[in-house]
């Protein structure tokens, strides 16, 4: 496809006089991008935890590490034998990266995807029968519900955005923000279970034991909140986009220094395009109604130990990713075949080579993010941070909901250094839940505020390991993109969701509605 065949991009035009709010983030965005490549930052961030861990190491803090009930000292990993293991784990910390995998097998499927026309034409089909002022609501709600599969949306619905809106005329940066609010903003809002529903909700009754070892919470014990909250961050996502990130982007000129083969054009599909968009449709559907088929019985192999296909450990949630490969693949290669743009078995591996070509960037980051976080991590310092963070807020002894903000807003800072939500949660949960519980706080009310906080604040911190994925999406349609640019547009979408999110637990508890499936605000629990 030449260059000519593609849609016109938007301009950018004098507009109005920049606000102050605009005056702020283009302050943000100046200063983020002139922070060194994220490589760089991330290398220099290894040398601070490192000295940190030196520096702090023979101080007694008073505190006990939750996790094994031993006295938490800070690790120094500038000692002789800490720098020996971490240059024996130095390999394994990369390869074992989780986010590393989940992208590239996901990538070599879409790849070929990509490659063959299948994308293309799919999004074609797409917005020919989208309304463009619904495309926004749209793209949000699919990246929330993404988050059922795992970390799909972060490799599949982000990068899709930019495509979506480029393809429709609108700015394509404001595809890839709208889509990374969904996917990452609202990660803890959804209108189906997901595994984090009863992974958190059992490192909560953990937590819970410390004080009451009878202590039994329902694995959806927030399902009816987050379930809400979806409707709520479609909203404010949407008027976000439209309103105030597309608008301040009309200034920034996608100068497509990325593939422009990639990108569809708005031309209507030819008559072998849409039978080979079929065939390669009824092949996604096929692939789907079989797993269907296999997972319906109680005794698939793709159930859990407790029977459920969604509970944590259940075989088919550990293999979203390879099943993406799959439910992409196969019908890329159908419609390559019958559009006549795969000929022979070279065209497949090219257009996984391809793919594998545009994620080199990502990988040399994505090598030193797992140095920092591993260190971080063996130091104690996020350890560290989060029982500190807990004691203040404790002795602060503020009333019910005045707690519950401070929990949120806790959280937030906290997962600016501490990325992973279930980590996180097994961090703070047996500080949090037993010390709320003592204040008449029940569990699954400690849990629901942990979600607003940690989801709020996912798509403003550069340490969330698949930040950098998102700059690298950004960077294929603007150059000059860097981590300010990003943090710059997701921040109105953060802060958005932080207050409205906040307030919106607060409503659902003033009004008594329940959290979820047996769940309460109170503890004890009425009855219980």
């Amino acid at each position: 496809m030449s260059s000519t065949d593609q849609p016109t991009a938007p301009k950018p035009d004098s507009g109005p006089e920049p606000t102050r709010d605009n005056r702020l983030l283009a302050a943000v965005e100046r200063a983020g991008n002139a922070l060194p490549d994220p490589a760089v930052l991330f290398i220099a961030l290894l040398g601070i935890v490192m000295l940190l861990s030196w520096l702090l190491s023979g101080i007694d803090f008073g505190l006990t590490d939750p996790r094994n009930g031993e006295v938490l000292r800070v690790r120094n990993l500038l000692s002789g034998e800490a720098l020996a293991t971490f240059g024996t784990k130095m390999v394994s910390n990369f390869s074992h990266f989780h986010p590393v995998g989940v992208v590239l097998v996901a990538m070599l499927g879409i790849g070929v995807a990509e490659h063959t026309g299948f994308i293309n034409a799919a999004l074609r089909a797409m917005l020919a029968a989208t309304a463009r002022w619904l495309l926004t609501p749209m793209l949000v709600g699919v990246g929330i519900i993404s988050s059922t599969a795992v970390d799909a949306g972060y490799v599949l619905v982000i990068p899709l955005g930019g495509v979506l809106f480029y393809a429709a005329g609108r700015h394509p940066l404001a595809g890839i923000a709208a889509a990374f609010a969904g996917v990452s903003g609202g990660f803890s809002a959804n209108f189906l279970p997901s595994a984090l529903d009863p992974m958190l909700a059992g490192i909560s009754q953990e937590g819970g034991r410390l004080l009451d070892p009878e202590l039994v919470l329902n694995p959806l014990n927030n399902y009816i909140f987050t379930t809400s909250s979806s409707l709520m961050i479609i909203a404010i996502g949407w008027w976000l986009t439209d309103k105030i990130v597309e608008p301040r982007l009309a200034r920034t000129e996608p100068d497509m220094d990325g593939d422009m083969d990639a990108l569809p054009s708005m031309d209507a599909l030819g008559d072998t395009e849409r039978r080979a968009l079929r065939g390669a449709l009824w092949t996604m559907l096929a692939g789907v109604l079989l797993l269907a088929i296999s997972a319906w019985p109680a005794d698939s192999a793709w159930r859990g130990a407790g029977g459920g296909l969604t509970e944590a450990g259940a075989p088919l949630m550990g293999s979203i990713v390879p099943l993406i490969f799959l439910l992409f693949l196969l019908p890329g290669l159908v419609y390559g075949v019958m559009a006549g743009t795969v000929r022979s078995s070279r065209d497949m591996i090219a257009g996984m080579s391809k793919s594998m070509e545009a994620m080199a960037y990502y990988l040399v980051i994505m090598f030193f993010i797992a140095q920092f976080i591993y260190a971080f991590a063996a130091s104690n310092l996020g350890v560290l941070l989060a029982l500190e963070g807990a004691a203040l807020l404790q002795a602060l002894a503020l009333p019910g909901a005045v707690t519950i903000i401070g929990i949120v807003l806790l959280t937030g800072v906290i997962n600016i250094f501490v990325g992973s939500a279930s980590a996180k949660w097994a961090l703070l949960a047996p500080i949090f839940v037993p010390m709320l519980m003592q204040l008449g706080i029940s569990p699954d009310l400690a849990q629901a505020a942990y979600r607003v906080g940690d989801s709020s604040t996912n798509i403003i911190t550069p340490l969330m390991p698949y930040f950098p994925l998102v700059v690298v999406f950004c960077q294929r349609y603007v150059s000059r993109a860097g981590i300010g640019t990003v943090a710059a547009m997701m921040l109105p979408y953060s802060g958005a969701f932080l207050l409205a999110w906040t307030i919106f637990l607060l409503g659902f508890w003033l009004l008594g509605l329940p959290l979820g499936l047996q769940s309460s605000y109170v503890y004890p629990a009425p009855g219980g």
